[in-house]
C-alpha cells in the first residue's frame, strides 16, 4: 500500500514534524493541506515543496478556533475531492513547575493541545462518516508515558488527548482507522514555547545532546498512513535510543 493520491490536513504543519510528514507525504504521492498559524511559513514551505513537483494547498489555522479546522477539512476536501486522513499534530510547551503558578500557560497548552485535537476530530468525522473511510492520526508524547517534573499539565493534555484517541478507535470499529504517535525528545522548536527561562535553558541542553530529527517522527506517520484499509496501527512510540 501506499499514500499516493490520499488527501491529507496537517495541523502544526509550519515547522518541525508538521512540515517533516508534510514533506514525506508529498514525495510519496499524498495530497497534503498545511494547517498553522504562521501563515509565512506555509507559504514559503508550501513553495518549496510545489517547486519540487508535490501536491499541496494551505491556509492559516489557528486550533484554538473550531471554525479554522472545519475551513481547513473544506478546503482539503475541496482541492481534492476528499479527505483521507487528518494529522492533529499542533501542540504546544510552556512547562513549569507547578508552583510557579503560571496558570496561562495552562490554559495554553489545554486550548492547543487538547480543545485543537478535538475540534480537529470533530472537523473531520462528518466527512470520514460520509465517505464511510477515514484516519485520524493524533500527535502524542513520551511525556504522557513517563512523568516527569515540570510536565505535570503539558503530559495531562497528551494523556487526555491518549484517552480521547482510545475512545474514538472504539467507537469507530471498521469504519475508520485511529493511531496515536508518541515522539519523544525531537529537535523541533519546542522550545520556544517555555516562558519558564530556567526550563527552557534545561529543555534546550537536554534536545541537544539526544534529540532526533523530525523525520524519524514524520515516517512513522507515513508507516501508519500506508497500511491497508484492514490494519489499524494504534499506537507508535518514537524516542532517541538515549532518552530514559
Amino acid at each position: 500500500m501506499s499514500v499516493e493520491g490520499k488527501v491529507i490536513a496537517i495541523t502544526g504543519a509550519s515547522s518541525g514534524i508538521g512540515c517533516a510528514t508534510a514533506k514525506l507525504l508529498a514525495k510519496h504521492g499524498a495530497y497534503v493541506v498545511l494547517g498553522a498559524r504562521n501563515e509565512k511559513a506555509l507559504a514559503a514551505i508550501t513553495a518549496e515543496m510545489t517547486a519540487a513537483g508535490g501536491k499541496v494547498a494551505f491556509l492559516a489555522t489557528d486550533v484554538r478556533r473550531r471554525r479554522d479546522l472545519e475551513a481547513l477539512v473544506g478546503l482539503a476536501v475541496e482541492r481534492g475531492g476528499k479527505l483521507d486522513a487528518i494529522v492533529n499534530n499542533a501542540g504546544i510547551g510552556p512547562i513549569s513547575r507547578f508552583d510557579a503558578l503560571r496558570v496561562e500557560d495552562w490554559d495554553a497548552m489545554i486550548d492547543v493541545n487538547l480543545r485543537g485535537t478535538l475540534y480537529g476530530i470533530a472537523a473531520a468525522l462528518p466527512v470520514f462518516t460520509r465517505q464511510g473511510s477515514g484516519h485520524v492520526i493524533n500527535v502524542i508524547s513520551t511525556a504522557g508515558i513517563k512523568i516527569l517534573p515540570t510536565m505535570g499539565v503539558y503530559a495531562a493534555t497528551k494523556n487526555a488527548v491518549r484517552t480521547v484517541t482510545e475512545a474514538l478507535r472504539q467507537e469507530a470499529r471498521s469504519k475508520l482507522r485511529v493511531t496515536e504517535i508518541s515522539p519523544g525528545m525531537v529537535a523541533t522548536n519546542f522550545g520556544d514555547s517555555i516562558t519558564d527561562q530556567a526550563v527552557k535553558e534545561a529543555i534546550g541542553k537536554r534536545l541537544g545532546n539526544i534529540a532526533i530529527p523530525p523525520g524519524a517522527v514524520a515516517r512513522g506517520i507515513l508507516f501508519a498512513l500506508e497500511q491497508p484499509p484492514e490494519v489499524d496501527v494504534g499506537s507508535i512510540v518514537i524516542r532517541p535510543t538515549a532518552q530514559d
